[in-house]
């Protein structure tokens, strides 16, 4: 069971870093070169940062509201 547990995890943090990385992909680069200029790596950064800042922010919501229910029962 822990070991699937662990498997869980796993594929979840691999499905938020795609959507992370589609995400300021699409939203930062214009026109996909060898290398990224600055403007580029800052608006990745401050993507990624925000997209993380906001996935934990819904993760902490959602496991208190889970431990409230878990309460009621």
């Amino acid at each position: 069971m822990e070991q699937v547990k662990v498997q869980i995890a796993v594929a979840n943090a691999q499905e938020l870093l795609q959507r992370m990385t589609d995400k300021c992909f699409k939203k930062c680069i214009g026109k996909p070169g060898s290398t990224l200029d600055n403007s580029e790596q800052k608006c990745i950064a401050m993507c990624m940062d925000r997209y993380m800042d906001a996935w934990n922010t819904v993760s902490r919501a959602y496991n208190s509201r889970l431990q409230r229910e878990r309460a009621r029962i």
